[in-house]
This record gives C-alpha cells, sequence and structure tokens, in this order.
C-alpha cells in the first residue's frame, strides 16, 4: 500500500490544557480510516490541524512526502486534500449540475464574468461526476428541493471536484437515518476502491464506523489508546477499560449502536 498521509507527533496545547497528546498514524491508498472518541477526546482538533484550519503546537503531518504543518488551508487542498463538512455547503438557489460546476470553477481557480456564464463550464465532467454518486437523474433539480440525503450525495460528488488523493470526512452522516448514512458510507468505499485514494472520517455512528471502517484509531483526553481492525478495536484492553469500565464479555455488534449506547461517538 502507499502511505498517503503520516500523522508524527502531533501535538496541540490549548493555554495549560493538552487537546491532542504527540499522536502518531497513517492514512493507506485505497483506505477508510474512521477516527472516533468521546467528547474531549481531541477528534476535532486533529482534523483542523490536518486540514490547515489549526496550527499545531508541534509534530509532523506528511502528505505523499509534502510537510503540511503550518501550511494554509486553501494549498493543503490544492496539494490533493479534500474535505466534506458534518453541514453541507451547497449552493441552495443553484441546480445540482450548477453545484458540481461551481466546485470544478474553484478546484481550476477559474475566474467568469457577467458577461461569460459558466454553465457550460466542464458540464460533462459534472455530468460524469453526478453519475458517479447516483445523482444524475436529478441534475436539474434546485438543490434547496432535494431530500438531505440527496444533499449529501451532491457534497460528496462536489468534494471530489477537485480530484483529491485523501478526503477529509467530517461527521458525513449526521442527521441521516440509518440506511441512509449506511448507503452513504458504502458509496464513499466504492469511490476510495475506484480512485484508489484514502478517506480519514470521523463519525457518532458505530453502525457505520464497524460495518465500513477498514481501520479503527480511538483517542481519549488526546491521547491515541487503539488503532486495528473492528474486532482488534472491539477486543483491546484499553478501549474496554476507558469506554466500557473493563466489562467482561462486552462484544459491539456491526448494526443496532448509536452513540450513547456505545460510549464511543459524542451524543448528537
Amino acid at each position: 500500500m502507499t502511505t498517503l498521509l503520516k500523522v508524527r507527533g502531533l501535538t496541540r496545547r490549548f493555554g495549560g490544557n493538552l487537546a491532542v497528546d504527540h499522536i502518531d498514524f497513517d492514512v493507506q491508498a485505497g483506505e477508510i480510516l474512521a477516527l472516533i472518541g468521546p467528547n474531549g477526546a481531541g477528534k476535532s482538533t486533529t482534523f483542523n490541524m490536518i486540514n490547515g484550519h489549526l496550527r499545531a503546537t508541534s509534530g509532523s503531518v506528511q502528505f505523499q512526502g509534502h510537510e503540511i504543518v503550518g501550511m494554509a488551508a486553501h494549498k493543503i487542498v490544492r496539494l490533493g486534500i479534500g474535505r466534506s463538512f458534518q453541514v453541507a455547503a451547497t449552493f441552495a438557489s443553484m441546480t445540482v449540475l450548477q453545484n458540481v460546476q461551481m466546485a470544478l470553477i474553484a478546484a481550476r481557480r477559474r475566474v467568469f464574468s457577467f458577461f461569460a456564464p459558466a454553465d457550460d463550464f466542464a458540464r460533462g465532467e459534472a455530468m460524469d461526476m453526478l453519475d458517479q454518486v447516483g445523482m444524475l437523474p436529478l441534475a436539474n433539480h434546485v438543490c434547496a428541493d432535494l431530500a438531505y440525503g440527496d444533499v449529501k450525495r451532491l457534497e460528496l460528488a462536489m468534494s471530489l471536484a477537485g480530484n483529491p488523493r485523501l478526503l477529509l470526512m467530517d461527521e458525513p452522516t449526521a442527521g441521516m437515518a440509518a440506511a441512509e448514512r449506511n448507503a452513504l458510507v458504502a458509496l464513499v468505499k466504492s469511490i476510495v476502491r475506484e480512485r484508489n485514494m484514502g478517506v480519514l472520517f470521523t463519525e457518532h455512528s458505530m453502525d457505520v464506523v464497524f460495518e465500513h471502517a477498514d481501520r479503527i484509531i480511538v483517542l481519549a483526553r488526546g491521547r491515541l489508546i487503539a488503532q486495528g481492525s473492528a474486532a482488534e478495536i472491539q477486543a483491546h484492553p484499553e478501549v474496554r477499560r476507558v469506554y466500557f469500565g473493563g466489562t467482561p464479555g462486552l462484544v459491539l455488534e456491526h448494526t443496532g449502536i448509536d452513540a450513547g449506547r456505545a460510549g464511543l461517538g459524542e451524543a448528537p
């Protein structure tokens, strides 16, 4: 496997508070890696240091051999790291197709004036991207009229506009029903395999994590306490101690888990 992201000794202090404490992990091409932990674990801080929205106190984050700690967020995107957000960021008054075209315009740093309409820009490519996420039949629908699950699929298409090698997904299934969220992450997984890209995502819904993640890393109080497959995380003694009080015989099922019952995610 090719290592896309290499995190070493990543640390962030807020005054006297050590929010992220010297964590190490990698993300490989073709891999979906889940980052989980309770409130205050350091997930959002870690995410924001990787995407350039927060400066690390110390440590290294290398993307395909490029050091990105201290690099501006827009420059990180141009290197090939895309991002989707917990709250979908789409243009409600535009059509589905126009939203993807706008994402392509932004990715390629194109500028259009009022006298040069963008309607024809990369239209064929935008249609292909919508087809990939199953949104082609809705290409000419106004985004404001879409169901929430369709908005999230549209956002996925938009996040792929820059042809990223690594996609950061912050709570991608927030607000979705169980069937919708599993369908969305299954779609992401198929795209990851097809493009041989990597995904790092945070997620509240443990059914999604245990069903779809290739590997899982667990943070607690800023420390990385475990990483491995779903089975390894379920059996890990430190995870059991921190989250379950060492309860013997406790096994997390792949379905039917919510954050509150499992104790591994933040409350909605």
